[in-house]
């Protein structure tokens, strides 16, 4: 059984079709990407996943249970956490505690014992610190902990966002775009993360991203949108050998 799936999917604002019969599948630790060009639909497909918008059609699972048109909260406590294309940082609230917005309420312990400063509440506290700290470390990020979020570099804001999701314990990571702004170095450690949340942390990863070689680098499988529609799917080297792909997203060259 699939771990995310979407099936006929459609949703229009205003009379505008913006996603058609839209079908993807994810397995469980698997890395897939979406790709298109810009405009195809790719966000509003995430944004429908995610629980930004209802689809006025089709259905979308998790797990076997539908999601579809649940509040956005919920389908995180599902388990489906995601990044943003526009970096949505604390700016002023430090590099730890924008990872420990992330963290579920239940593991936080109660109002009143924290403003009581009882034990439990205070050994919670300190478990979820210690948890965010290896998130951090992992990701390279661990040295800044106690740095405003707004004082690191581009890149580093990209990867603070994935550390933030990683928070919510997932078990599928909805990538949009991480590599944008990214030097070709940054790229490279990228991909390696990817890769760790999926052999190491058993994640499934969906990843929007206009980079084809990360693209092909990383992913098991490719979904590709063009005006809202699903052209192609399968595995990286079958995708780029389309006629349909090549003439509307990679060009010739490809």
């Amino acid at each position: 059984m699939a771990l995310l799936e979407a099936r006929d999917c459609a949703l229009s604002f205003g009379g505008l079709r913006a996603v058609a019969d839209f079908d993807l599948v994810v397995d469980a630790g698997q890395v897939v990407g979406l790709i298109g060009p810009n405009g195809a639909g790719k966000t509003t497909c995430f944004n429908l996943i995610t629980g930004v918008y209802a689809p006025d059609a089709g259905s979308i699972t998790f797990d076997g249970r539908s999601i579809a048109g649940l509040p956005a909260h919920r389908i995180v406590q599902r388990g489906v956490a995601r990044t943003f294309q526009g970096i949505r940082l604390f700016g002023q609230m430090t590099v730890l505690e924008n990872v420990l917005v992330g963290a579920p309420a239940a593991r936080r312990g109660s109002i009143v014992g924290g403003v009581l400063r009882s034990a439990a509440s205070e050994r919670a506290h300190a478990a979820l610190d210690a948890e965010a700290l290896r998130i951090l470390d992992r990701l390279g990020l661990a040295a800044h902990a106690g740095a405003p979020a707004r004082s690191l570099p581009y890149g580093s804001q990209r990867r603070l966002e994935i550390a933030r999701a990683l928070a919510t314990q997932p078990r599928i990571l909805l990538l949009d775009e991480p590599a944008a702004g990214m030097n070709p170095q940054e790229k490279v450690a990228l991909m390696d993360t990817i890769r760790w949340l999926r052999d190491e942390l058993g994640l499934a990863v969906l990843v929007i991203e206009h980079d084809m070689k990360l693209v092909m680098g990383v992913c098991d499988r490719i979904t590709v949108l063009d005006h809202g529609e699903v052209i192609a799917e399968g595995p990286p080297a079958a995708v780029r050998a389309d006629p349909k792909v090549i003439a509307a997203y990679l060009g010739e060259e490809a």
